[in-house]
């Protein structure tokens, strides 16, 4: 039977997949554990540490990206993809990570960034070197327009995430960048490309024996590539807002089912776990991720990791939020595929987003523990394939408040500060720069990006040199070694919960989601149901004593569970979280 072979037994949300029922744990290389002291973690550390995620319970390693690269947007600049950042180690490093995940009954996924290159990857620096090479159309190049005074304007109005359009003194036009300047749009209205991108990208790292891809900005390669002018909706600026020229595009569907027949679905029952922003009507997703469609295993449903978060040009000024929110978001995309031949993730935290203990729980010393653990609870018993980010399994939380921007090292959120630094110095908005601050200290992508803590050694374990990025100041107590031999740890309660996870896999795997008492601003409780067998998920997300409102529903199930010892019976502890059964 092949490696990747579908299991063809069936289970309630359908036929059955081997990432259906997986653990994946995403680790991001640059962090995880250095194996030779230059301060970067590279691939010999993660094969290194594999024995550890399979204690865990882990069954496939999603590696962040890897590649060759600038490392402008931290590998997300991809500047050859068959190569391997020297700082990270070799293409042969990535097979014997393959090999070591293999033995152990693992798999291995990568990173799939084909949405742009880098402007240093050849295909690139062939497309600009003039108007008539033969790559000149790999991407999207158009003339400038001018306005009365003669001052060159992009050609047209639209911007993306960082930009929009940027110069090309050499060749005197614009290129699209929906992201930095330093990564242009790859142009996939061009089959050649399309090709090229499905030889480098994906038949080559499956050729070396990878399970899948997760599949970045998976939404973005069909534009509107007439480029028309949007409607201005802010009136300060050339630029507008323009995420429908870019996001979910004419031709969007096209593309992921020809790179499914042609690129993934000769290799077997390969997962494609896809990025799928800016797309909120389930009826639209299940387009991407039904069986039928044959276009993506499963995508990312990115609304849980935007709660606090403002809209994109005030992204990282906190917004208060109430329970309720979250409790929409997660009864939205846990119950989306009932009844369909789709499928869903779960996960509360990536490289993309602060600590989830720092954002939904408590991340003061009383608190942290307890609720990290609830936390899991409400991880576990969630339909679909669950994510796990590294240090969730110990509860990391996100970097101490009074570090200072200096710390900082994300292009994203150093663009949104010295942006709000511009405003609040010329007077525009004089709160700016502490409102953005006050933000990063909360949704910063750097907090998830700190040095993996391992142990209470210099650097919390992660290298023998100088770290790339500062090793939190709270290692020394939050660390793997600490809580390995301390039954009562966060790491082994992730380890049972894991366990349970798998044992009643067709409530909490499979199960039908359904909220209770929605407006409670206190607790979550919501029940997994399957055939006559329930599962009752309690969390108290408040750090006092709440009423157990549920009470009445389990005279007859038991407790199989919980963070706490013991029960309090009829009283929710502060962060306290419980499953009742059948």
């Amino acid at each position: 039977m092949s490696p990747h072979a579908t299991n063809e037994s069936t289970v309630p949300t359908g036929t059955n997949s081997w990432w259906k029922e997986a653990t994946i744990y995403q680790v991001y290389p640059a962090s995880f554990c250095d194996s030779n002291g230059d301060g970067w973690g590279d691939i010999p550390g993660v094969i290194a540490k594999i024995p550890y995620l399979h204690s865990l319970g882990i069954d496939v390693v999603w590696l962040s990206p890897m590649y060759d690269s600038p490392m402008h947007d931290m590998g997300y600049d991809v500047s050859d993809y068959e190569n391997v950042l020297p700082a990270y180690g070799t293409v042969h490093d990535v097979e014997k990570l393959v090999e070591a995940c293999h033995e152990r009954g693992m798999k291995l996924i990568l990173d799939l960034v084909v949405n742009h290159t880098s402007d240093q990857h050849k295909w690139f620096k062939e497309s600009r070197s003039s108007k008539d090479n033969p790559k000149r159309d790999w991407y999207f190049w158009r003339p400038p327009r001018y306005d009365e005074k003669g001052n060159r304007l992009p050609p047209s109005n639209y911007r993306g995430y960082f930009a929009g359009r940027t110069w090309d003194e050499h060749t005197q036009e614009y290129y699209l960048n929906l992201y930095a300047p330093s990564q242009p749009d790859l142009n996939w209205d061009n089959k050649e490309t399309r090709e090229a991108i499905y030889n480098s990208a994906i038949r080559f790292w499956l050729d070396k024996g990878i399970d899948g891809f997760r599949v970045d900005t998976v939404n973005k390669y069909s534009k509107h590539t007439a480029f028309p002018d949007v409607p201005i909706t802010d009136p300060k600026s050339y630029i507008q807002p323009a995420i429908e020229m870019w996001c979910n595009g004419p031709r969007i569907h096209e593309f992921l089912r020809e790179m499914y027949d042609s690129a993934l679905s000769p290799y077997g029952d390969i997962v494609t776990v896809g990025e799928l922003a800016n797309t909120p009507d389930p009826a639209q997703v299940l387009e991407y991720v039904g069986a039928k469609a044959k276009e993506l295993s499963m995508v990312f449903h990115l609304d849980i990791g935007h709660i606090g978060m403002g809209a994109l040009a005030d992204k990282y000024i906190f917004h208060p939020w109430q329970l309720t929110q979250m409790k929409s978001v997660v009864n939205k995309w846990q119950s989306f595929v009932e009844g369909t031949d789709g499928w869903t993730t779960a996960f509360c935290e990536n490289h993309d987003n602060g600590r989830s203990v720092s954002r939904f729980g408590d991340d003061s010393p009383a608190f942290r523990e307890v609720s990290a653990k609830m936390l899991a609870l409400m991880m576990i018993s969630m339909t679909g394939t669950l994510f796990i980010y590294q240090g969730q399994e110990i509860g990391m939380i996100n970097a101490p408040k009074d570090w200072p921007i200096d710390e900082y090292r994300d292009i994203e959120g150093l663009g949104y500060y010295r942006e709000a630094v511009k405003q609040t110095e010329s007077g525009a908005d004089r709160t700016r720069k502490k409102k953005i601050m006050d933000g990063l200290r909360i949704l910063a992508r750097d907090h998830s990006r700190l040095p993996m803590q391992w142990d209470n050694s210099a650097h919390a374990g992660f290298t023998t040199g100088k770290p790339w990025m500062r090793a939190h100041d709270l290692y020394p107590e939050i660390n793997v070694k600490n809580q390995e031999g301390d039954s009562q740890s966060v790491l082994s309660f992730w380890k049972n919960v894991l366990r349970l996870r798998k044992e009643y896999r067709e409530l909490f795997i499979h199960g039908a989601f359904e909220v209770l008492d929605f407006e409670n601003l206190q607790t979550f409780c919501f029940t997994k149901s399957r055939d006559y067998k329930q599962a009752l998920v309690i969390l108290n997300f408040t750090s006092e004593i709440q009423p157990f409102t549920q009470a009445d529903k389990v005279s007859d199930m038991r407790l199989l569970v919980g963070n706490y010892e013991k029960s309090a019976g009829e009283m929710l502890r502060p962060f306290e979280g419980r499953i009742y059964i059948n």
